[in-house]
């Protein structure tokens, strides 16, 4: 251990998961950059090892087995190295992490995050490891120092927490229930940032269009009326959201995606089945009409728009059937893209004491199918946008080349171009090509210049 009131000068961070987890990643990044530690790029050259974690798949879990393996044989090299596990799956694990991990020095749930500095000085001070696990959110990690990476795209942090407590998800129990963060401060970060010169936000919480209203909800408005009174400030060109929960979407919603000019007409809109069974199960709060209804009033009120969802594969009892109902879906709806994944059992959830789990060879196979159908009608929908112009926000690079710039559409389709990239500039690029996740095309105006 360093001596009493000495951290290191180096810390090293991974994170897993969600948005939600990487803006929390910044904040940390801040804490401790104002503790003194300068970010380094290598798990081997940093005096502290910080894991932020997520706890919503299993896969998750054993990715980060992977990182604390490290974790420990680098420890051992230097004994005194620290290793932070933060977020969600510190908070989930909480009673039995230490004794399983000993080598571990700090372990702080997403709610106390805020705790971390005093923590390390516990860690140092006492010789003894430290945590801290909050059940409900007291002090947003959107209040704590950011340390975020130059450019033009920026997370807000609206709200945290959920309380639908579908089935098979563990985020009520790690991350709490909702909570809305003040419109006045939302406001305020958002108007700071456009200053230094970002221009687009993704708004973040667990279900944002559950923003503001929950009982006693101290907000000052709800996600319509946030969404208002940010594309009202100058410098926002672009607004997205996510994540959204099909029966909070309210006709006031639809009508801020139609209406407001830097509102993204994109929307992340999780089906999870097509199953109505297989809903109930999950405690979904909507039927399979309800969602294909819905899609159609927010096709019908926002031309061109992009659909994504997330699909669990293989619930508990899932028949071949009800799978077959959501390819059916999939075919009604012709999703942009999805996020799949095969149902993974978490403690606590009312989902995990079910019957009927399928066979690994079975999930795998309906999960092949899924993914197949999905390209299909990614690509299709991308097919669509050959020859046609669309507006593109510069990010940086491309991973194709160098010579390469890459940005993404308001509906947000990536988009490579040939030429220098300018962060923040917005480009007209006519489409030349596609594929089921990118379109490749030539830049033919600029539209605006950071």
């Amino acid at each position: 251990m360093p001596s009493p009131g000495e951290l290191p000068d180096t810390f090293f961070l991974r994170t897993f998961g969600c948005q939600m987890n990487e803006h929390d990643s910044e904040r940390i990044c801040g804490l401790l950059g104002q503790l003194g530690l300068a970010r380094v790029e290598r798990a081997d050259d940093a005096g502290m090892l910080v894991y932020n974690t997520c706890s919503i798949r299993e896969k998750a879990d054993t990715r980060l087995l992977g990182h604390l393996g490290e974790a420990r044989r680098l420890k051992r090299l230097d004994p005194r190295r620290l290793v932070v596990v933060a977020g969600c799956l510190a908070q989930s694990r909480q009673t039995e992490f230490f004794a399983e991990f000993p080598f571990v020095d700090v372990l702080v749930g997403p709610q106390s995050l805020h705790e971390l500095p005093l923590l390390l000085n516990e860690r140092i001070e006492s010789g003894r490891q430290a945590g801290a696990f909050e059940e409900s959110t007291s002090r947003w990690s959107a209040e704590l120092p950011r340390a975020r990476r130059d450019g033009p795209l920026a997370w807000v942090q609206i709200m945290t927490g959920c309380s639908n407590y579908c089935s098979y998800c563990i985020v009520p129990y790690v991350r709490g229930p909702e909570a809305s963060r003040p419109l006045r401060d939302i406001r305020r970060e958002v108007a700071e940032l456009a200053e230094q010169g970002v221009k687009e936000l993704t708004l973040l919480g667990q279900n944002v269009n559950a923003y503001g209203n929950e009982r006693a909800s101290g907000a000052g408005g709800d996600f319509p009326a946030l969404l208002e009174e940010l594309a009202g400030i100058d410098g926002v060109e672009r607004i997205r959201f996510m994540t959204s929960h099909p029966k909070d979407v309210s006709s006031r919603l639809i009508q801020a995606l139609a209406e407001l000019e830097p509102v993204c007409e994109h929307v992340h809109l999780p089906v999870q089945s097509g199953s109505d069974r297989i809903l109930r199960a999950m405690n979904r709060g909507y039927e399979r009409d309800d969602y294909l209804r819905l899609v159609g009033r927010l096709r019908e009120a926002v031309p061109g728009l992009a659909l994504t969802t997330d699909l669990i594969v293989a619930f508990p009892g899932e028949t071949e059937a009800e799978f077959a109902d959501t390819l059916s879906l999939m075919d009604e709806v012709g999703f942009d893209a999805a996020f799949t994944f095969v149902y993974s059992p978490r403690s606590q959830t009312a989902a995990a004491a079910l019957p009927g789990r399928a066979a690994p060879q079975v999930a795998e196979e309906r999960m092949g199918r899924l993914v197949e159908r999905i390209q299909t009608h990614a690509a299709r929908r991308n097919q669509e946008l050959v020859g046609t112009r669309v507006e593109v926000m510069v990010e940086g690079r491309s991973r194709q080349s160098g010579e390469v710039a890459m940005g993404r559409t308001r509906t947000f389709k990536t988009v490579n171009f040939p030429g220098e990239p300018h962060p923040g500039d917005l480009v007209e690029v006519v489409i030349d090509e596609a594929t089921s996740t990118s379109l490749r095309g030539r830049r033919a105006a600029l539209v605006t210049e950071r």
